[in-house]
């Protein structure tokens, strides 16, 4: 197996990667095209789908909430009206109105903000809040949630919220497109492959090598062939693995040993990126806590 040839003004780590035939197969273009907007790819080019919540949850998650509100509305207005009741009316009017508002805004953006994105209905229901781009929400995210959620809810009897929802591919209501989140089931299971183990016969190689980081589309694809090998049939396995191969190849100095199979190089590849970047991660880590400790020096 050898290496493509590449013109000189051509950078082995800028090299275009040549798109796969659309045979339908795992690791091909049409294979990768098949990400969706709720597809997330870590750094080491796994795609994680985050499932939005189905509106029946969320509306019996909401009923629980909407509970757990009044609840507290009522405690809490209890406890203002006790402490004000023999006030000046205005006073007691003042903390009438403060109860609405730490009842129906500020607690429950709260909550949601130290638990990231949870609530007691989402808890109860397996649900949780979550930014756009999966990440965890802050407490901005969850007050304009709460604040929307008090004329999108509670004002309309939560019809606009129901009627977005059902036409929004995510499931989001207004207050959701307002603060750039989402709502996922959080008990969706999440299995990951085994990382693939360097061969031993690359081992010498691979700690010699200058490996460039591939593009994350083309290292998802080598891990979902390596993930999915063993299911193909052996030609499509054999084409597949010379393909990806030689789309490696680009980031790749020197080249693999003569007679290297084409999925030990797959595996070599990913394997020597995956502890070149566990190292780098260490290094960084360790060079905190030692200026973290200078500082507190």
């Amino acid at each position: 197996m050898s290496a493509p040839t590449t013109s000189p003004s051509t950078s082995p780590r800028r090299a275009a990667v040549r798109p796969w035939p659309r045979s339908g197969r795992i690791g091909d273009a049409g294979a990768l095209s098949a990400l969706g907007d709720d597809d997330l790819v870590t750094g080491e080019a796994v795609a994680l789908q985050l499932r939005p919540a189905t509106i029946g949850s969320r509306v019996l998650a909401g009923f629980i909430d909407v509970a757990c509100v009044a609840v507290a509305y009522v405690a809490i207005s209890t406890v203002l009206a006790l402490a004000t009741i023999t006030t000046d009316p205005a006073l007691f009017e003042a903390a009438t109105i403060l109860s609405l508002i730490l009842s129906f805004i500020v607690l429950p953006a709260v909550v949601e903000t130290l638990t990231r994105g949870l609530s007691v209905g989402k808890v109860a229901l397996g649900l949780r809040v979550v930014r756009d781009d999966g990440g965890p929400i802050v407490f901005h995210h969850a007050f304009t949630r709460s604040l929307i959620g008090v004329v999108e809810l509670y004002g309309t009897l939560a019809a606009p919220a129901f009627l977005t929802a059902l036409l929004h591919p995510r499931g989001k209501r207004l207050g959701d497109l307002a603060a750039g989140t989402y709502v996922i089931s959080d008990r969706a299971s999440l299995r990951l492959a085994l990382p693939a183990p360097m061969p031993p016969p690359l081992a010498p190689w691979a700690a010699t090598a200058d490996i460039a980081p591939p593009p994350a589309h083309l290292t998802l694809a080598t891990r979902q062939f390596l993930a999915r090998a063993h299911t193909l049939e052996p030609r499509s396995r054999h084409v597949l693995a010379l393909q990806l191969a030689d789309q490696l190849h680009a980031y790749v100095a020197p080249p693999p040993p003569p007679g290297t199979p084409a999925e030990a190089f797959l595996c070599g590849v990913l394997a020597a990126r995956r502890e070149r970047d566990l190292e780098r991660l260490q290094r960084e880590t360790r060079l905190r806590l030692r200026l973290l400790q200078r500082r507190r020096a």
